[in-house]
């Protein structure tokens, strides 16, 4: 296939697929034909897929979609793994209802899944995932290893902060409509001073 429709397929800008084919880093073999063309081949073996899977909290962070995948992709190929299908997502780490990731999980052929921080593919319970992956003969590699403590502490303030509203909401509304029971309950003119 094209090298730009291969760049669809894995979710990554035409010009990133180029600038790794001119580099040599393409994690897949490719060609360059006379014509200036140049075709991508696959590897045709469908079962033991490898996938990658990148995932970023909010719609003003796309750009690091690309990123991620870029970083995920160099890391696959200096390992030799033959990436077949690349997956990217925009959803909360918290958020357990992620439809594309689930997909991902659920797919039997894929028996390596590729992730560039472990809470690039949930914020808590990673451990789950890797056993039910080990349990069916399935991986996951984590490019970088290393935490993000930055972002560890912004979920644990979003957490808290949200815990927080909620708790404080109910008191306001429980407060409030205690305040309109006692107002209509109140006799008419009860506490208006009189005049003379």
């Amino acid at each position: 296939m094209k090298l730009s429709e291969w760049a669809q397929k894995q979710g990554v800008k035409y010009r990133t697929a180029w600038r790794w084919f001119r580099n040599g880093q393409l994690p897949v073999p490719a060609e360059q034909l006379p014509s200036g063309t140049i075709i991508v081949h696959e590897p045709t073996e469908r079962e033991g897929q490898v996938a990658v899977y990148a995932r970023v909290s909010g719609s003003d962070q796309k750009a690091d979609l690309d990123r991620q995948v870029a970083r995920c992709l160099e890391y696959a190929s200096a390992q030799g793994l033959a990436v077949s299908r690349t997956v990217t997502e925009v959803g909360s780490g918290l958020n357990g209802q992620r439809k594309k990731l689930l997909r991902l999980l659920a797919d039997p052929q894929i028996d390596t899944l590729v992730v560039e921080h472990r809470d690039r593919l949930m914020r808590f319970g990673v451990e789950y995932v890797e056993a039910a992956l080990g349990a069916r003969g399935a991986r996951l590699i984590v490019a970088n290893d290393a935490e993000l403590q930055d972002d560890l502490v912004q979920d644990m303030i979003e957490v808290m902060t949200a815990f927080c509203a909620r708790l404080y909401e109910r008191g306001s509304a429980r407060n409030r409509a205690r305040r309109a029971i006692q107002a209509c309950e109140e006799p008419e003119g009860h506490g208006e001073e009189a005049r003379p």
